[in-house]
Formats: structure tokens, C-alpha cells, sequence
């Protein structure tokens, strides 16, 4: 086994596993050595020795063990993680041995882990992409010689201009105490996808986003207007809710954010332009109505947005209730309820008497809790826009809802492809603010133009910076026009990525047969790893709901005998979304066959184009042996792939004919019956006799399923 493969098996870096060789007279220099099993053992031993219970990385016990050594010798070191190891230490007086009296140190310093840590010199170089020798040795602040003396050491040969892959830059840090980290560049101006990576010490809890969704008249409204008036913030209640689109409330001394949209079409809005913004979907159920349309629609939305889910049955205390009908429908829907074995919470409430409406919010606290959400309120903040409206008054009015960081009067914001300063800011209760941090909705004014639902924003520090930012993403939206976000059959699987393993597909049907037949069979359909998975399947025409799930879901839309409605077929047009059409269940299995296949890596077959038999050597001194040889079948072509084989021995394998001659002249092709002179680029110590066999790989099609 090789240290790098080592190092893969116990998700180690190769430098740290090159250290660990190190200390213990292990003799590799490079992540390709080969480790012996009794080197592995010496390894599995001392990482198993060192290991903790706290999750303490190998970088950091290198540290603590540095600074058990330094804290017995230093007067001046933290005085707090002193005095606790000295005391730690009267404790164990009568150990005598000394190893175990390190252990123990170091046992006692891993308390003080993050206090220790944030004590150290943050020593960090960052790798860049085909980082040279003199780069590496300029961010080491070291000469560029001793740095090619360690690489030598190491076996490599190389100059001071050359570059040096990570791993092999990555050692040379360590011996010189730095860090190596890769650069991360990202495009600010394509802050939709811009990854914001935070200290862990800023990070802080920050409240759950919550959605409720559900069929029409099972209760949303109810629910949401009994929690605004017995939980809302400051016990306050004002018409601001009906515009801002979102509103917190307090709940054991907690603040969960509800987000208050006409329902999951705008919630699959929001995912599709960008805006992933909800923690947490309640779907509600109404306990004298069992699971309907619009239920199953929001099951299928909150399933694509990958989130957890909470069910609260509804109107409990109606005559007619039927709870037990309610989780055997939703089980049906693919939605198993926790007392089933499931891991979906069935929460029974009354959103008109208030029953179970405590312990539905408990629950949003307890999943909230097992999710950790947190947020860095220290940075600039970014969000999305759930509304956004013009005011005769003061123009234009926007709500925004704050993901990270956090948002000041002031503060320069890039919005769609627009920038301002914010103006004024209130919360869900009407009130003037001058700043808001994670998970808090606000309504902000101050805005050039209106963006829509869920357009991401975000602050910079300078007004100059939003502009510059903004007349960027300006000139990236001309150029894409018309590139808007949705698949073709064909293009879905063209763009698809190597690591991607599943195909979204929404599927809609005539009748409930054919619904799972075709399910069934699109389902059964893999090659390569690669699998179809229905995002959700329904009767009835393709309606603009579906549109809008397959937009934000990057799925292809499938109608198996029906038809897409008019506005559908708008919707569809306006977001780049295909619909495709099918009468033959076949057809449309074949299809989907064709696609999958065309995603994966060719697969080659070798076929036999020719041989060669050699009948005399002519030897050149600037050129080598030439093969004077005499075809025998096929024909031989310049550049094919070639083998030789003497007394039915293959001697030479995976070479290429460099050169192919007929009297004095080159020439492309010489077919049999034929003499030519042959070279191959690798292999020249041919004899009489032997046969040089010519061969092409050809691609063949996959098999199918």
C-alpha cells in the first residue's frame, strides 16, 4: 500500500501521514512509497494511541504536544490552562511513569483545546493552482535552493520555475512549521452561488426559517394568525405582517422566523431563483379532509427542497376527524410518520382552539437543534428577497430576509442587477430598526428598481464596490439572455457532471395505471451508476405548478397521454423547460435509455485491422531498427495502435506505429500483399519472424438496461 492510499484509509493528509513515518524510522519520502505491513501496523498504533473522543485534529495534538513541553517550563504561558494542569497533575503526584504522565497532560490540555488553539500562530500559506517551486519558496520566506535540496530529498527533480502538485507543496510547508491551504477564488458578482465560508468562532446559533404549506382551506392562515397573536414579538400586531411577507416569534425564550408565502408554488419560486432559504416545512393536513391535491404538491415540493418536514394534523377537534385516515394516506404519499417507524413528527393541533400548538413549536425547536443553524453575525449581510412593491409614497419597498450576516441603515446592497444604500428598515412589527442579523425578515426601502421574489442580495462595505458589483452582473445577464436556467432532454444530459448520479424527471399521467407503470420503468432504468429519479408523478395535464418544480429541481418534464395546459406551455417556454410528449411507453423508455448512455464514458472495443510479418532488419544509427516487413493481413495504418508477438508470445503491448515506409517514400497505409518498412515509437529490438498486429479501438454503444 502506498502512503497515499494509507493516507486516503485513514482520512489523514499525506503530509500528516509522512510526519507520523517520520517519528516513527519509517524510510518514505513521497505520497508514491509503498509502506510495508509492519510500517502500517506501527502507524494504526500510533494513530490509534493519540486518538480523543473530542474530535482533536492530528494538526492540533502536534500543537499540544508542543505546548505540554512549553507550559511546564513557561511562567508566563495562559494562566488559567496552567493552574488546571498543575492541579491535574497533584492529582496523579504518585504516578511515577512518565509516559502516562504526558498522556495525562495532554488529556488535560485538549479541555482547553480552542483557548490553546487561538493562542498559536495562524502560520497558513495558500497553494495556487500550478504553484511554482520560487512561489512556494517566496510564501515559505525561505531560498529557492534549500527548498529543490528538500524536493531532492524527496526524489523529485525539479527546477525553481516548475510547479509542484499540492501534496508534494504541502510537505515542504510542514518541515518548514506552515500550513498549506488551496486558494479559494470565487466571483463575487455571481454571489447566488457564492460560498461563504465563516470562522468558527464567529459563528452563533441563529433562528429556525420555517415554511407552512398545504391544501387550500386546511388551516394555514388559521395557524399562522393564532401563533402571530399569542407568540408574536413584543406581543405586538400590525399590518406590517401582511407585507413583509415573513414574521418572527418567541417561544421559550427562542425566536423562530415564519415565512408567510400564498403557498409551495412561490416556496419552488424561490428555490428556483436561487433562494434556498427555508430550514424547516410544516405541511399542514386537515384532520376532516385527509390528504388532497394541493397536500400531495406539497409533499413533492418539500421533498425536492431536501429539508425536513414536520406534519401538523389539523382541526382536530371537528366531529368528524379521522386522524388514523389522515396518517395512512400521507404513509401512501410517501410520508411515514414517526409512531409508524418513520422519521416524519405527526404533530395533532387545532389552529382554531390552539390545542398541540405549544408542541408543534417545540418541535420546530427540537429539529431546528439537530440541524445546527448558525450564522456569522459579523460579516456583511446576505439574503433574499421574499416581496417587493412601489409605494406612491416612497418608491420603492422590498422585504428582505437576512440568511447571513448582518444588514445596517446604510449599508450598500447589489440586488438582481441593481445597487442602493438602504434607507430606512423595519421589522415584522412596523417598528424602525437600524440593524438586523441572521434569520430576521425586514422591510427596507431605498431600492432603484423592484426585484423579484427570491433574487438574492447582498451588502458590501463601499457604495463604489455595489456599483462596480452590479454594473457586472448587468453585462453577465445581457450576455446570458436566453440562457435562462432549464433543460432540454438532450442538454440536461450533455451538462451533467461526472460526479452527478441521478436524472430528475416529473412525470404526469392519464390515469393512475399508467402513472405507475411508467414510473416503475423509468425507475428500473440505470447504466453506470446513473439512475432516473422521479421527483414526483401525478394525473392530469402539466400544470405551471410543475413547470415551476422542474425549474428549480433541474428536472426534465415527462406526459405520458396528456397534455400540458396553455400557461404551462408559456411558463415552460419562458424558463427553458422541455415538456416532451409520449403515447408509447417504450418510445419513452428508449429515449431515456439513449440519454443515460450518452452520459457515460465510452466504452471501447478493440478491433483487428492488420498484420505484419518482419522478414529482414535494416539498422539505422540515427533511427534505430527498421522493421522490413511484408503484410499479411488487412491493412497497416501510420499512428495505429500496434503490438509484437514472437512464437505466439506478445512482447510488446500499447504501442503506436511511428513511421510506415514504401521504397523511400511515407506513406498513410500499405495494404496486404504488400512490403513496407515499420517503426514503433517504444519497440525496436524486432527479429525475422516476428508479427507486428495493428488493431484500432472502436466505440461500441452501451448495453441497455
Amino acid at each position: 500500500m502506498t502512503v497515499k492510499d494509507y493516507a486516503k484509509d485513514v482520512n489523514l493528509s499525506v503530509a500528516e501521514v509522512l510526519k507520523k513515518c517520520q517519528e516513527l524510522n519509517i524510510a518514505v519520502h513521497t505520497k508514491d512509497d509503498y509502506l510495508t505491513d509492519d510500517d502500517i501496523i506501527m502507524l494504526d498504533n500510533l494513530i490509534n494511541l493519540i486518538s480523543t473522543d473530542d474530535e482533536t485534529t492530528f494538526e492540533e495534538e502536534d500543537v499540544i504536544d508542543d505546548k505540554v513541553d512549553e507550559i511546564l517550563t513557561s511562567s508566563t504561558f495562559d494562566k488559567e490552562i496552567k493552574e488546571s494542569v498543575t492541579k491535574e497533575k497533584l492529582k496523579k503526584k504518585d504516578n511515577k511513569n512518565e509516559k502516562n504522565e504526558f498522556n495525562m497532560l495532554k488529556k488535560e490540555m485538549y479541555k482547553h483545546k480552542n483557548k490553546l488553539m487561538s493562542n498559536t500562530t495562524d502560520d497558513i500559506v495558500l497553494y495556487k493552482n500550478n504553484m511554482t517551486v520560487g512561489e512556494l519558496a517566496n510564501s515559505l520566506n525561505v531560498s529557492g535552493t534549500d527548498v529543490i535540496k528538500k524536493l531532492i530529498g524527496m526524489g523529485l527533480m525539479v527546477s525553481i520555475n516548475e510547479p509542484l502538485e499540492f501534496e508534494n507543496a504541502e510537505i515542504i510547508a510542514l518541515d518548514y512549521g506552515k500550513t498549506l491551504k488551496r486558494e479559494e477564488t470565487q466571483d463575487v458578482a455571481n454571489f447566488e452561488e457564492y460560498e461563504i465560508i465563516d470562522n468558527e468562532n464567529d459563528l452563533v446559533k441563529r433562528p429556525p426559517i420555517v415554511t407552512i404549506m398545504g391544501h387550500v382551506d386546511h388551516g394555514k392562515t388559521t395557524l399562522l394568525d393564532y401563533i402571530r397573536k399569542t407568540h408574536v414579538v413584543d406581543k405586538e400586531f400590525g399590518g406590517i405582517t401582511q407585507h413583509i411577507g415573513a414574521y418572527q416569534t418567541m417561544y421559550n425564550d427562542e425566536l423562530i422566523t415564519f415565512i408567510d408565502t400564498p403557498g409551495h408554488a412561490a416556496f419552488t419560486e424561490m428555490r428556483a431563483r436561487g433562494a434556498s432559504v427555508t430550514d424547516i416545512v410544516i405541511i399542514i393536513v386537515a384532520a376532516d379532509d385527509g390528504v388532497m391535491p394541493q397536500t400531495k404538491e406539497a409533499i413533492d415540493h418539500a421533498k425536492a427542497a431536501n429539508v425536513p418536514i414536520i406534519v401538523a394534523v389539523n382541526k382536530i377537534d371537528k366531529k368528524d376527524a379521522n386522524i388514523d385516515r389522515v396518517l395512512t394516506e400521507m404513509n401512501e404519499a410517501g410520508i411515514t410518520p414517526e409512531i409508524w417507524g418513520g422519521d416524519i413528527p405527526f404533530i395533532n393541533i387545532s389552529a382554531h382552539t390552539g390545542e398541540g400548538i405549544d408542541l408543534l413549536l417545540e418541535t420546530i425547536l427540537t429539529v431546528a437543534e439537530m440541524q445546527n443553524l448558525r450564522a456569522n453575525p459579523n460579516r456583511y449581510a446576505v439574503g433574499a428577497v421574499i416581496e417587493s412593491r412601489v409605494d406612491k409614497n416612497i418608491g420603492g419597498v422590498a422585504s428582505f430576509l437576512i440568511q447571513n450576516g448582518t444588514l445596517r441603515i446604510g449599508d450598500p446592497i447589489v440586488v438582481g442587477t441593481s445597487y442602493a444604500k438602504v434607507r430606512t428598515m423595519k421589522n415584522d412589527s412596523g417598528k424602525s430598526i437600524v440593524e438586523a442579523g441572521p434569520s430576521t425578515p425586514v422591510e427596507i426601502t431605498g431600492l432603484t428598481k423592484n426585484p423579484s421574489a427570491g433574487d438574492k442580495f447582498m451588502a458590501f462595505e463601499t457604495e463604489a464596490e455595489a456599483k462596480s458589483i452590479a454594473e457586472k452582473r448587468e453585462t453577465l445577464a445581457k450576455i446570458n439572455a436566453g440562457k435562462q436556467k432549464g433543460k432540454s432532454l438532450d442538454d440536461l444530459f450533455a451538462s451533467i457532471n461526472a460526479g452527478d448520479k441521478e436524472i430528475n424527471v416529473l412525470l404526469k399521467a392519464d390515469v393512475r395505471g399508467s402513472e405507475e407503470a411508467v414510473k416503475s420503468s423509468l425507475e428500473k432504468i440505470t447504466a453506470g451508476g446513473i439512475k432516473i429519479n422521479v421527483i414526483r408523478s401525478g394525473i392530469g395535464a402539466i400544470s405551471e405548478s410543475d413547470v415551476i418544480l422542474a425549474s428549480a429541481s433541474d428536472a426534465i418534464i415527462i406526459g405520458f397521454n396528456v397534455v400540458a395546459s396553455s400557461s404551462a406551455k408559456d411558463l415552460a417556454k419562458d424558463k427553458n423547460i422541455e415538456i416532451r410528449l409520449y403515447t408509447i411507453i417504450y418510445k419513452l423508455v428508449e429515449d431515456m435509455e439513449d440519454a443515460i448512455n450518452g452520459l457515460l464514458d465510452p466504452v471501447y472495443e478493440e478491433k483487428v485491422i492488420g498484420a505484419a510479418e518482419i522478414r529482414k532488419i535494416f539498422k539505422f544509427s540515427k533511427i534505430g531498427n527498421i522493421a522490413g516487413s511484408y503484410i499479411t493481413d488487412g491493412l497497416v495504418k501510420n499512428s495505429a495502435l500496434a503490438r509484437v508477438i514472437r512464437d505466439g508470445i506478445i512482447i510488446a503491448s500499447d504501442d503506436k506505429i511511428s513511421s510506415l515506409q514504401r521504397e523511400k517514400d511515407s506513406v498513410k497505409e500499405v495494404k496486404k500483399g504488400y512490403e513496407c518498412g515499420i517503426t514503433l515509437e517504444k519497440f525496436n529490438d524486432f527479429k525475422e519472424g516476428d508479427i507486428i498486429e495493428v488493431y484500432e479501438m472502436i466505440e461500441v454503444p452501451h448495453e441497455k438496461s
